[in-house]
């Protein structure tokens, strides 16, 4: 049985935490922490611009002693941003973001913004298919 990115984001939700291009990264980080992500998309108007994550945080503001709350979003997020669809397959995914060292991918349809998964998301997924084939295969051999 094939896992598609539409499956995860009908059990996860189509919620996506984003932010302005011009909002300071201060105000970024607040709302990561207050929602318990480790990212953020960053749009300009209904355009996805970029990503901002713990780690750009890290490399591009701490190391580099840029303060936080005076700088905009902008000039901290990744740009390259790796998108999918909801006609992805789980594996697609995985591919592409081991390939790329991405640990989210927006989710577009349409040119459209329709949601978000994370690394994280893609293993429960996956972990929960084989557990349900071990399940369908026990069922199997005990009936027979």
């Amino acid at each position: 049985m094939k896992l598609y990115v539409k499956d995860i984001l009908q059990e996860k939700g189509t919620d996506v935490l984003t932010v302005g291009k011009t909002d300071t990264v201060l105000s970024a980080l607040e709302k990561m922490a207050e929602a318990d992500v480790g990212s953020v998309v960053v749009m300009d108007g209904e355009t996805v611009i970029g990503l901002l994550s713990e780690r750009d945080y890290a490399r591009k503001v701490r190391l580099k002693g840029i303060a936080s709350p005076d700088t905009p979003v902008l000039r901290i997020m990744s740009e390259n941003v790796m998108f999918t669809s909801p006609s992805d397959t789980i594996e697609e995914c995985m591919a592409m973001m081991t390939e790329a060292r991405h640990r989210h991918l927006p989710v577009l349809e349409d040119g459209k913004l329709v949601g978000i998964i994370s690394i994280g998301d893609l293993v429960k997924a996956t972990i929960e298919e084989k557990e349900f084939m071990i399940n369908q295969l026990t069922r199997y051999i005990k009936s027979g």
